[in-house]
């Protein structure tokens, strides 16, 4: 495995007179990284629904939501700031903000902790505590557990790293219940187990740029076919705990049937992929990237179940 290389980056190409404020503008957008957050939003609305066993106030889901992009836009931010070194060397961050010079290093460290400062308050005045104080250790979890500790040192990073991705599962619910319960930690725990197959397939496609900067992502260290037989573990564990929902009494019929339906479309595609791995597959032809794009209509699928359900089921 490649060290990364210790020439300091130079996030000042850009230079101050050549960053219009339009494009410094969308700079500071990209730090906190919206399609992630898209993605943290579509678990977050759907679990208030099944908390609050209908339509919960939509004030409360404003603010629960631009809480958690602030929350989610600092974390990621400092992400940004920490792996600016590595950045600039992968092909598939080279264009982030810092490695243009588009913000300064010093611009994104005061942005990101701006971000936590304001989201922790946000959340605490507007929301509650209970939500506050989830946020801000989902904040704090991603950026120096993963981030600090973890992503350079473990193929484990994702696993352990993607908690701080639960957390915005636990934040919709405590948001209307102001507590917790069992049907959080489920929905918690699923994507918990979502975490490592949906990101594994994208690392074995662009693994040759994390080996270059020295990230021990399981696709590096591993051959492909121990990566599909993780993927398929983990897989078989997710739709497993997805479907437990129903036993102990928070969904109906409509969540069970589009969970079953859905996992058993995600575990043939898992089963696939380690197919074409054991068969030696590599290149285009392994099409690792059809799991990938697969998991992110899982779990929108999934979510828009649990926030149906409470209406049918």
């Amino acid at each position: 495995m490649t060290a990364v290389d210790s020439r300091p980056v130079d996030t000042n190409s850009a230079g101050a007179g050549h960053r219009p404020l339009g494009s410094r503008v969308m700079g500071f957008i990209a730090l906190t990284k919206p399609r992630i957050i898209e993605l943290l939003l579509m678990t977050t609305i759907p679990v208030m629904f099944l908390a609050a066993q209908g339509v919960p106030d939509l004030w409360l889901v404003f603010a629960t939501c631009f809480g958690g992009y602030l929350s989610a836009g600092g974390a990621n931010s400092l992400n940004m700031y920490l792996d600016r070194d590595i950045d600039a060397l992968m092909h598939r961050t080279s264009n982030r903000p810092l490695v243009t010079g588009m913000v300064s290093p010093a611009e994104a460290l005061v942005f990101g902790i701006s971000l936590a400062v304001v989201s922790t308050l946000w959340f605490g005045l507007l929301v509650n505590w209970l939500s506050a104080a989830l946020a801000l250790g989902a904040l704090l979890f991603y950026v120096v557990v993963y981030t600090m500790l973890l992503k350079r040192r473990t193929s484990q990073n994702i696993v352990w790293g993607g908690i701080a991705g639960c957390m915005p599962v636990l934040i919709g619910w405590s948001s209307v219940t102001d507590s917790l319960s069992w049907g959080a930690v489920v929905l918690f725990l699923v994507i918990f187990f979502w975490t490592p197959p949906h990101y594994w397939p994208l690392s074995m496609k662009v693994k040759e740029d994390y080996a270059r900067v020295g990230v021990p992502m399981l696709p590096v260290i591993a051959a492909n076919t121990v990566v599909a037989r993780q993927i398929v573990v983990y897989s078989w564990v997710m739709v497993a705990v997805s479907l437990t929902l129903w036993p102990l009494g928070y969904v109906g019929w409509f969540y069970t049937s589009v969970a079953a339906a859905a996992g058993i479309w995600w575990l043939w595609e898992a089963h696939a992929l380690q197919s074409r791995a054991r068969a030696g597959v590599t290149g285009a032809a392994l099409k690792e990237m059809r799991l990938f794009h697969w998991s992110i209509t899982y779990v929108s699928l999934v979510f828009l179940a649990v926030a149906i359900d409470p209406f049918v089921g």
